[in-house]
């Protein structure tokens, strides 16, 4: 499989220094800023995913024009809280 890299980063001498700070043992530098990399992309995606659900319930909601209270809602996710076993 081909590679590809991404774009160099210059950043200030401190914050290089506090990510070499951090490192784990046996974990480069280059390791560690890919893992952030991936990391932001999950999240933006998760994100983009949760607001697109959002808006369709929302788009659904006008459509049928059955809406539910924030009261009705957190009851029902007490009754769920409730049925986990700790």
């Amino acid at each position: 499989m081909k590679t590809a890299t991404l774009p160099s980063l210059r950043v200030e001498p401190e914050l290089r220094q506090a990510a070499e700070n951090v490192l784990r043992e046996g974990e480069s530098l280059s390791g560690f800023v890919e893992a952030a990399v991936r990391t932001q992309i999950h999240w933006r995606q998760t994100r983009q995913a949760f607001i697109a659900r959002g808006l369709a319930a929302r788009d659904a909601a006008r459509e049928t024009g059955e809406y539910f209270s924030a009261e009705a809602v957190l009851d029902e996710l007490d009754a769920l809280l409730a049925q986990k076993p700790e």
